[in-house]
């Protein structure tokens, strides 16, 4: 599976860099120089980051072999892609990634299947979509008191949902 990391942005000045809107948590890694990016659409990469700085809070890229700003300019929207294979796993227990969480079936604490889990948001709180068949999707939110239990090898993840929580929208 195909991860995001960042998307291109905007060219920097007329050397070629360009701006990276990071979507990972581990920028300094996955931008350091030398690093070879995947990239959606897949025929504009391989791209090799030949350095990186920050400037007023955002990501500037010298890219090998873009070296003026139209140059940057015909990379603007492009994703920046890794393989969820060469993700390491994270040392805490209660930390997944979010290509961890897509696809697991979520189940109440009674055993009830409700439905899959489509996308994880991160808006101030981390928010789990569930989209339920033939209806539509519930935001559950990401903490333990509602998701006690999560077990990737199973495929399955335990809501322990309050009173009408898969109900909503539902007529009585």
């Amino acid at each position: 599976m195909q991860l995001v990391v960042g998307r291109i942005g905007r060219p920097h000045g007329v050397r070629g860099e360009v701006t990276i809107e990071v979507r990972t948590d581990d920028p300094e890694q996955r931008f350091a120089p030398g690093t070879a990016l995947a990239t959606e659409p897949a025929g504009l990469g391989p791209l090799v980051v030949e350095r990186a700085r920050w400037n007023a809070g955002i990501l500037l890229l010298a890219i090998a072999g873009v070296h003026d700003r139209d140059a940057a300019e015909t990379l603007r929207g492009t994703l920046l892609v890794v393989d969820s294979a060469d993700i390491p796993a994270l040392d805490d227990p209660d930390e997944f990634h979010d290509h961890q969480l897509v696809g697991l079936t979520v189940v109440t604490t009674d055993g009830e299947s409700v439905g899959e889990v489509a996308e994880v948001l991160h808006h101030g709180q981390d928010l789990l979509v569930v989209r339920r068949p033939s209806r539509d999707e519930v935001y559950v939110p990401f903490v333990k008191a509602l998701v006690p239990e999560i077990d990737l090898e199973k495929g399955l993840l335990v809501v322990a949902a309050p009173p009408g929580l898969f109900d909503l929208g539902e007529s009585e």
